[in-house]
C-alpha cells in the first residue's frame, strides 16, 4: 500500500454548503471518494490510499488538473484507490466535487 497526499492553493472556495459527499465504490478498477468542507477556502488536500505503488507522478498530474479545473477550495478528499486509470480518478473527483454544490 502507498499513502500519497498533495497540498493545493485554489483562486476561490468551491461553491455550495454540502458538509460532505461520497461517490464510488472500492472495486477492481475502481475508486471512492470522500470530500469534506473542513478546510480554509483557497486551500484543498488530496489524500489518496492505493495499492498500486510507483505511479505518485501519474497521481500529482491528475490531482493538479483537478485543482486547477474545477478550483475545490476548502475541501479535504480522501481516495482508497482500487486501481483506478486516470480518467475514471478525474470521473469521481468531478462528481465529489459536483455533489458538494448541492446545498445542506
Amino acid at each position: 500500500m502507498e499513502d500519497l497526499s498533495f497540498r493545493h492553493s485554489t483562486s476561490r472556495p468551491a461553491r455550495g454548503t454540502k458538509p460532505s459527499a461520497i461517490t464510488g465504490v472500492v472495486a477492481s478498477g475502481n475508486l471512492e471518494v470522500l470530500a469534506e468542507r473542513v478546510l480554509p477556502g483557497t486551500e484543498c488536500q488530496v489524500e489518496i490510499r492505493t495499492a498500486a505503488e510507483g505511479f505518485g507522478e501519474v497521481w500529482e498530474a491528475v490531482i493538479s488538473d483537478f485543482v486547477e479545473r474545477y478550483a475545490p477550495g476548502g475541501l479535504r478528499f480522501s481516495i482508497n484507490d482500487g486501481g483506478a486509470r486516470p480518467d475514471t480518478v478525474s470521473l469521481r473527483l468531478a462528481q465529489a466535487a459536483r455533489l458538494m454544490e448541492d446545498d445542506a
